[in-house]
């Protein structure tokens, strides 16, 4: 598994215009390929009287899943480019939509592949990405007469607390590196007198 990737930091849309074209890019951040085709097909319901929505998208913390589409464009000068845009960037678990209104003049091939990678290029910038780490999830769980200041502390060196549930004891959930579990184990050994239980989970990303 990867130990982190980039990802969009939240949904939008960034337009150009080149020689009368509109180019609008909506970027969005998806989980998985179905996300990603409801995305699309929401964004064509959106612009019905545009000529093309040409999309790209990586899935996957490793990028593992690119695909791409010109949507009647010259084979190779719009989903391409924007994909290769993606891949260039190290973003993952993206979409990216460009819908273009023609404004009457040809813009030739390079024309096409400019616009459509510097599209989604600009739109990257406007919205912003953030990294993901990833995480070994572990629950502590802890009596009543320690778990608050226990939490704080968590919360104050740090440690990235996902959920608190309070039943005939509480269970705090959060997410860990790693390479941070030995010296987890010391530290909540020694802040909570022994007391604490410790249960590793699954693994996850989170934002770093």
């Amino acid at each position: 598994m990867q130990e982190q990737y980039r990802t969009l930091a939240r949904e939008g849309v960034h337009e150009i215009e080149i020689n009368k074209s509109r180019f609008l890019c909506a970027l969005a951040p998806v989980a998985t390929e179905a996300e990603a085709q409801d995305f699309i097909a929401r964004i064509r319901k959106e612009h019905p009287a545009a000529r093309h929505h040409c999309f790209a998208y990586v899935l996957g913390a490793d990028g593992s899943i690119q695909k791409a589409s010109d949507d009647g464009e010259p084979g190779g000068t719009a989903g391409v480019p924007m994909l290769q845009m993606l891949v260039r960037r190290e973003v993952r678990y993206v979409v990216a939509v460009v819908t273009r209104y023609f404004g009457g003049v040809k813009l030739g091939a390079g024309g096409l592949i400019r616009a459509y990678g510097g599209v989604v290029g600009e739109a990257l910038d406007t919205l912003g990405t953030v990294t993901r780490q990833r995480f070994r999830l572990v629950t502590v769980t802890v009596d009543h007469q320690r778990a608050g200041r226990l939490e704080n502390d968590l919360r104050t060196t740090g440690r990235t607390v996902r959920e608190v549930t309070y039943g005939a004891e509480v269970s705090i959930e959060l997410g860990l590196p790693e390479s941070d579990l030995d010296t987890f184990r010391a530290w909540l050994a020694d802040t909570t007198a022994g007391t604490a239980r410790l249960e590793l989970g699954g693994e996850a990303y989170g934002e770093l």
